[in-house]
């Protein structure tokens, strides 16, 4: 009797790691998924020195259409932050802001660094006897860039 029941708990625990392995295969095309969209919406702040609101939403969008992302869509979360610790998230016409004070525009002269993270939750779940079990895990990627267009409404040097 005792060997049945060494025989079954092997089978149990062997078909549960197989199914931990099987997320785990899941889990590596969605996290370099999202550590290419960090990289290409890092490329287009780095243009502007900010992200215009027309691409965030529209890098959002992209994202949340993704069959890996479909489950937790909207736990996505694109932040951008410039050297001020401000969000660096605007108006898609940058004239709006020539007239505004340097402290209301989302962005910054030409040279200072920008900090893009993309936040998202991994669904892990795991089927048992017809009982689906899930735990989310929240997980982000973060990449620094840096500002490459002059803006003649910002002082070039600081004193």
């Amino acid at each position: 009797m005792r060997g049945v029941a060494k025989g079954v708990l092997g089978v149990i625990l062997s078909s549960v790691a197989i199914l931990l392995l099987l997320n785990l295969a899941y889990f590596f095309p969605w996290y370099l998924t999202l550590i290419t969209e960090t990289y290409n919406v890092s490329q287009v702040v780095a243009g502007d020195n900010y992200m215009k609101e027309s691409y965030y939403e529209e890098a959002l969008d992209r994202l949340q259409e993704r069959p890996v992302y479909r489950d937790k869509a909207d736990d996505i979360e694109i932040r951008i932050t410039n050297a001020d610790g401000r969000s660096a998230i605007g108006d898609d016409d940058e004239t709006v802001y020539y007239d505004s004070a340097e402290s209301d525009k989302p962005y910054l002269q030409r040279g200072e660094p920008l900090e893009v993270e993309i936040r998202a939750v991994y669904p892990f779940t795991v089927t048992l006897w017809g009982k689906k079990l899930e735990r989310e895990y929240p997980v982000s990627f973060k990449m620094s860039t840096t500002g490459l267009k002059h803006y003649k409404d910002l002082d070039y040097y600081r004193d």
